[in-house]
């Protein structure tokens, strides 16, 4: 048995995506094509693709602008917020400077008020979500929100988004969908065919790539290489295997998910935003109604800042079982109050439900707590 195994050249594309982004970028606008900067997996893509133009996410991952940031907003502050907000202000990021609008949602008090002031530097849309996810009242709410939405983007690109468009974009943005899902669903592989580090490359990495039929294309290609070296026997030892939840992954937060493995775990699947949350379910093609279709799907995200939010828990309890996960860690965004309160739910219903051990640990920005999450995560992946 292999205890490590030489991953397809293909792979590190996605890696030096994010490298290259930017370059990535400057090239697609340069083409005289629209760029729309986001902040949530909330935004139906389908709509910007509608009009040509691409989504990048503008969510912030380091603390290089905080402090910049802090002279506007709060220092207890979520640092997703103050670092979105600070890049934003220094023009920092050039998905930024190349984005010809901002679109946000209101998934927290401190995103939407930060919104108003983000304004002074970009065009911003902010999207009115619902909070309880499973009235009909708020599914109204929110189609007609996403139709509001296509009526300012058809107004700031001078451009009509026909239902035909939109219904050709829901099936690219499906495909797209199942191509990560299949690559993801590669956790679920015992002994382990690849890691958890690997794994949120290939999805984070994916979210730099212009091209949508360049990333299903890859992707497929890459998870067919890697069940090839799997079938012929290439596969890593067996560990026990972790399901990480709670706030976005990326940048920074990554040094979570180098802790577990650096310390004898492997990841096996995310739950959260940078992962299955607003991939796993795809959009009803066979629905008229495109935009009906749009709002049942995206409202269905099991974000923590729904109340009831049964999604996540349905997910957590089948990812469990098909990814036959050993423990749980939840992670958490200093000051971000919604996934900071859940985690008591989140923790019953890990142990008592599932009896699988669970561990939260709050993180922000910074690199000052690696130490401990190391101690942290050698401690809970010993237990296991």
């Amino acid at each position: 048995m292999e205890l490590k195994k030489d991953l397809p050249s293909i792979f590190e594309d996605f890696s030096e995506a994010r490298k290259n982004g930017f370059i990535g970028a400057k090239k697609f606008k340069e083409s005289n094509k629209s760029m729309i900067g986001t902040f949530c997996t909330f935004m139906p893509q389908e709509l910007p693709l509608a009009i040509g133009a691409a989504s990048v996410s503008l969510c912030a991952t380091s603390d290089e602008t905080i402090g910049e940031a802090e002279k506007d907003l709060p220092r207890n502050l979520c640092p997703l917020i103050k670092s979105s907000y600070g890049f934003g202000k220094t023009d920092k990021c050039p998905y930024f400077y190349f984005s010809d609008m901002v679109i946000g949602e209101t998934t927290c008090d401190g995103k939407k008020k930060m919104f108003e002031l983000m304004g002074e530097y970009k065009p911003v849309h902010v999207m009115q979500l619902p909070n309880n996810p499973t009235t009909k009242e708020s599914l109204e709410m929110w189609k007609a929100e996403i139709v509001k939405l296509k009526e300012v983007l058809e107004e700031q690109f001078k451009v009509e988004i026909s239902d035909e468009k939109v219904k050709e974009m829901i099936v690219l943005k499906n495909r797209e969908r199942k191509a990560l899902k299949d690559f993801y669903a590669l956790g679920k592989l015992d002994p382990p065919a690849i890691s958890g580090t690997d794994i949120l490359k290939v999805l984070y990495g994916s979210t730099f790539k212009f091209d949508k039929e360049d990333t299903i294309n890859d992707v497929n290609k890459l998870t067919e290489e890697i069940l090839a070296k799997y079938n012929a026997g290439e596969v890593l030892e067996k560990k026990p295997r972790i399901l990480v939840t709670g706030c976005p992954i990326g940048g920074v937060t990554e040094k979570v998910v180098k802790a577990i493995e650096d310390n004898g775990g492997l990841v096996v699947f995310y739950e959260n935003c940078m992962g299955a949350k607003a991939i796993e379910d795809l959009v009803d093609e066979n629905n008229e109604d495109v935009y009906d279709a749009l709002a049942k799907k995206y409202l269905d995200i099991g974000c923590s800042c729904m109340s009831p939010n049964p999604k996540r828990f349905e997910m957590l309890d089948r990812s469990i079982d098909e990814y036959k996960v050993d423990g749980v860690v939840d992670v958490i965004l200093q000051a971000c109050h919604t996934y900071g309160v859940e985690t008591m739910n989140v923790k019953r219903f890990v142990n008592e439900k599932k009896n699988v051990p669970y561990v939260s640990v709050e993180t922000d920005y910074s690199t000052s707590d690696i130490g401990q999450l190391n101690t942290r995560m050698a401690a809970f992946i010993e237990m296991l």
